[in-house]
């Protein structure tokens, strides 16, 4: 099944233009959901828009209002929403480029793929994307999205772009609201060269496919049991943070593979003693064999 695009407009690049199809990148299909249902006959709920004066109201009846005081609204209707509604170019137009570290990782937002639509206008796709990618530039644009004015980074990926709608500066909150208030802490120079160990042993590539939702899969556990007829319910592990010893400990222990520190030490020892009895058995065995010789 070919997927629907969420957009088709037109890329452009000073004068260079190719028509261009936008595709959400990212699904949300596979998430679990409910539906409420009544119990006593299984029949699922519907919500009926209901005035606390008058009961049920009609949907097509209703317009949206702007809270501006205590249950004091200004009411909207559509009419009024067409008079600020931006009118779609259908294009993108690239404005200027920039190295991808100078956008702030918090105003990345939305991806979508970008393709050129319905085979049109490749060659143009084709001379934009190559130019992108030997510049090493993130370009930047405007899009008018689901009736929004959103600006949009695109960069190279295979052989096609992907756009990402950046948040507005008014979206993202200051860091210094959350962080200007803890503590100077100097850490101790010997439990940062511990955890620097730790950092290097549990470096690893990225792989999605090794997150797994825990939440998710008990949740499906749980609907696979129930609709096998079954009672049983999944519990979620917590981790035991109730066992608190100090953090030089807790490093130690990390590096260790999660031994205690003690018993680690309690091991190497017994390896250790295990060793030397080894090694000593066979000189023993030696004497006793020489003294019997001597004997006889």
């Amino acid at each position: 099944m070919t997927a629907r695009p969420a957009w088709q407009g037109h890329l452009k690049l000073s004068l260079v233009t190719c028509p261009v199809a936008l595709f959400t990148a990212t699904s949300s299909s596979n998430d679990v959901r409910f539906h409420l249902i009544n119990p006593d006959t299984h029949n699922r709920i519907r919500m009926v828009p209901t005035d606390p004066e008058t009961g049920p109201v009609e949907r097509s009846a209703l317009v949206r209002g702007y809270e501006v005081s205590k249950d004091e609204y200004v009411l909207f209707d559509d009419a009024d929403f067409d008079k600020v509604r931006l009118e779609s170019t259908r294009t993108i137009s690239i404005d200027r480029f920039v190295e991808e570290r100078e956008i702030d990782r918090l105003f990345w937002d939305a991806p979508f793929f970008v393709a050129p639509d319905k085979g049109a206008g490749v060659e143009a796709f084709a001379v934009i994307r190559d130019a992108m990618k030997a510049q090493g530039k993130v370009a930047l644009g405007c899009l008018v999205l689901r009736g929004r004015e959103r600006q949009v980074a695109l960069e190279v990926r295979g052989k096609g772009l992907v756009a990402y709608t950046l948040r507005a500066h008014d979206e993202v909150r200051d860091e210094a609201d959350f962080f200007d208030d803890i503590p100077t802490v100097k850490a101790d120079a010997d439990m940062v060269e511990i955890a620097g160990r730790i950092i290097a042993q549990k470096e690893a590539d990225f792989d999605p496919a090794s997150f797994r939702d825990r939440y998710e899969d008990a949740l499906r556990e749980m609907i696979a049991a129930k609709s096998g007829g079954g009672k049983r319910t999944v519990a979620v592990a917590e981790p035991d943070e109730s066992n608190v010893i100090d953090l030089m400990s807790a490093l130690r222990e990390s590096l260790q593979g999660g031994r205690p520190a003690s018993k680690a030490a309690k091991s190497s020892k017994s390896t250790t003693s295990k060793a030397k009895s080894r090694k000593a058995a066979p000189k023993a065995a030696r004497k006793s064999g020489a003294r019997k010789a001597s004997a006889a």
